[in-house]
């Protein structure tokens, strides 16, 4: 018996050593960054961002794959039943790492249980717009309007579940009040109704609208930041408007197969976020308004929790039902 039992002992230390090397040892080839939309969205840049600095920081390249289909869900599933080496990341969205697991009843893979976070790598904040010719001027005056005429004032969205939907979703529970809620195939068809006036207002994302803004074609009303946007500097946030509790920000984060050695998501972690830190990456993403946040892994994976929780009850209490 004793013999067994020091045979067993001796296996375990073999066994453990050998995954110690195994992650001392990794990479010893390229790594796969898995993107759940077509190239030149924001998913997109974010991953090629990253990946950019992967053979400096890790020895190893890395290989973008775009894999769009079904609001990113077709990615997210095939990367959460790759092998768990490290080799195969996915870098998505909050749609594809919270909204969809609270949009979806039937979606195959579950952002919490089936990634191992790796970081939250950017966000960027939502901008309530309105036409120019809309008469309200502050938000204040927005809900005054929406109050006068329940139910009659239109807010354009990317689509059903899409971030800026949502966060239309949770004004009008945070505040009691009803909107006509126009789901258009992105923001930019958004845009092009906001300035032909077809659609009174709009939570957008930053990027979509910043042009508009700065050339007075649209007009902001807040941000839904915690702090006000360098872009917009003259734009207060939703908290000095009143809604101290309406933050919500669109990101995109990275995340490995949920049983990823911890030594592993450590080194691409550290990847990562030397890579966002860099002046060349950073300063490419702040350009085109996303925030740099590069947060640890255990940062991301309460993060990403509490999203998951959050748009579940948006989702329940307003009865939204996927197109």
């Amino acid at each position: 018996m004793k013999c067994l039992a020091r045979i067993a002992a001796c296996l375990i230390v073999v066994l453990t050593g050998c995954g110690v090397v195994h992650a001392q040892a990794y990479p010893t080839k390229p790594i796969k960054i898995v993107i759940p939309f077509v190239p030149g969205g924001p998913s997109d840049t974010v991953g090629r961002a990253i990946g950019s600095k992967f053979q400096e920081y890790l020895g190893q390249p890395a290989v973008v794959e775009n894999k769009p289909g079904a609001n990113g869900s077709i990615a997210a599933d095939f990367v959460a039943k790759s092998d768990p080496d490290g080799y195969t990341i996915l870098v998505g969205s909050i749609g594809v790492s919270s909204i969809n697991a609270a949009l979806y009843k039937d979606l195959r893979y579950n952002p919490v249980r089936d990634f191992a976070p790796i970081t939250l790598a950017v966000t960027t904040p939502n901008v309530l717009v309105t036409k120019l010719a809309f008469p309200a001027k502050s938000v204040k005056e927005l809900l005054d309007q929406m109050r006068k005429q329940p139910g009659k004032i239109s807010f354009g969205s990317s689509g059903t579940g899409s971030s800026d939907h949502l966060t239309f979703e949770l004004f009008k529970q945070m505040t009691n009040t009803d909107g006509i809620h126009v789901p258009y195939k992105g923001g930019a068809a958004v845009v092009n109704d906001l300035l032909g006036g077809q659609v009174d207002a709009s939570f957008q994302n930053l990027g979509t609208v910043a042009t508009q803004i700065k050339a007075g074609k649209i007009r902001p009303l807040a941000v839904t930041a915690k702090a006000r946007s360098p872009q917009i500097p003259d734009v207060p946030t939703m908290a000095e408007a009143g809604l101290p509790d309406l933050i919500v920000t669109s990101w995109q984060a990275a995340g490995a197969p949920i049983k990823t050695p911890r030594e592993i998501v450590a080194k691409l972690n550290e990847a990562a976020v030397r890579a966002l830190r860099s002046p060349e990456v950073r300063d490419r993403l702040v350009a085109i308004g996303f925030d740099v946040v590069a947060s640890s892994p255990e940062e991301f994976g309460a993060f990403m929790k509490a999203e998951v929780d959050r748009w579940t009850k948006v989702v329940e209490r307003g009865g939204i039902k996927p197109d």
